[in-house]
Order: C-alpha cells, then structure tokens, then sequence
C-alpha cells in the first residue's frame, strides 16, 4: 500500500499501540510475584497474561474486573494469597503506563492530515487516566465498556464503523495485536496496519496469531512517515 489518499481517519488500538502496556503490565506484576517469592521470568509473565486476560474476557465484564481476573488467575497458576487492593492493583496501575516515546509526536503529525479515533479494550475511566498523555484530542474514542464486548469481537469494529461519519474504505486501523485487532478488521474489509513493536520477541502480551495486513511497520512514528506530513 502506496496511496494513502483514499484515507479520512486512522483508527488505533491504544494499550500496547500507544501506550507500552507490556512495561506496565510487567511494572505491576512482577513486583507483586517477587513479593510472592516466585521466580518468573518477564516471558513468562507475559505469556501467561496471554493466555489469562482472553479467559477473563469471553463474557463482557468491565476491564477492571477482567484485568482482577488475571491477578487471581496468576496467584492460583503459582498458589499464593492476593489481598483485595493487590486484586484491585493491576488496573489502578493504567494511570502509571506511559506513551511510547513515538507516540505523541506521530499522532500529532498524523492528526495534521486525518481524523483520529480510538478503538480499545478498556473502561471509559481508565481510558480518561490516559487520554492526556496522548498529546491529541481524538475526533471518536470507542471503548469495550461502550460496547459491552471485547475486540477481537466484530461488534467492536461494528459500532467503530456505524459511528464514523465516513465509508469504511476510508478507514486505516492501526493496532499492534494481530488478534485483537487485525483478524477481525481484515474479515470485514477494513485496511489494516500491523505496528509490529514485537520486532521478534518471543514473548508477547497478546496471542500470536497469524494474519495479513496491509502494511507492517515497526511504530507509530514509522506508520507517521509513511502517511506524509502535516498539511500546511
């Protein structure tokens, strides 16, 4: 894909697109191990939370809970205790995660060309902790707690679609998980850009799933450069 021309809005996926939520997944998760005395390598943190937060999500509950889910799913994979507030740690840890350092600055590029919109997996209170350290305003945010569902369900781009005031095909998703975000979007027609900050690693927050996108690039800064520069 060459011609960007046809596009009016670039949709993302945030946590693990914008925001490095394996750094802060791993930031919470393991000190709480380490305190449990368990020795669990960064990998196999994330794999398991691979396999956990899925599992936590096949019937709608907020994120809050489903991410509550996760840490009593860790404590019974490795036969530990958690107290309430450690249960409760892991999604009051979101206000904490940070942008990747490409973030801002390609979204405010990007901004200077298309309309923006976020489609993510997450609470609509736990979005609004992160929404000023994206730099931009978004013209459209759909969250799972607006839609009661968890991408990779179709409903998600569904309501994305029916609340954009344009054409799909004028429409580029960009997310960093194949399966949350480009299988889904591929099956109803939507172009897709892969932001592929895995370059490689083995380990992996999401599932790894096989997919085609229409374009692969490595951040958001590099998806920027390939969209053009601002307008004047």
């Amino acid at each position: 894909m060459q011609d960007f021309s046809q596009f009016e809005y670039i949709s993302f996926d945030c946590y693990g697109t914008l925001i490095d939520w394996e750094s802060g997944i791993l930031g919470y998760l393991r000190p709480l191990l380490e305190q449990k005395n368990q020795q669990v390598t960064d990998g196999e943190i994330l794999d398991f939370y691979s396999e956990f937060e899925p599992r936590n999500q096949q019937v709608y509950k907020p994120y809050r809970e489903v991410l509550a889910g996760v840490v009593r799913d860790f404590a019974s994979q490795f036969d530990f205790e958690v107290r309430d507030e450690e249960i409760a740690g892991l999604a009051e840890s979101i206000r904490e995660w940070k942008p990747f350092p490409d973030t801002v600055p390609a979204l405010q590029q990007i901004k200077g060309r298309y309309k923006l919109a976020v489609l993510s997996n997450i609470d609509d209170d736990l979005f609004a902790l992160t929404a000023p350290q994206l730099g931009v305003e978004f013209d459209l945010v759909v969250t799972a707690r607006q839609v009661q569902s968890y991408k990779p369900s179709l409903r998600n781009f569904e309501t994305l679609l029916h609340r954009l005031p344009v054409s799909k095909e004028r429409l580029l998703h960009a997310a960093e998980s194949l399966y949350h975000d480009v299988v889904p979007a591929h099956a109803l027609g939507i172009a897709t850009a892969w932001v592929n900050r895995r370059q490689g690693k083995p380990s992996a927050a999401t599932k790894l799933v096989d997919a085609q996108p229409d374009i692969e690039v490595p951040t958001v800064g590099a998806l920027a450069v390939r969209l053009g520069p601002e307008t004047a």
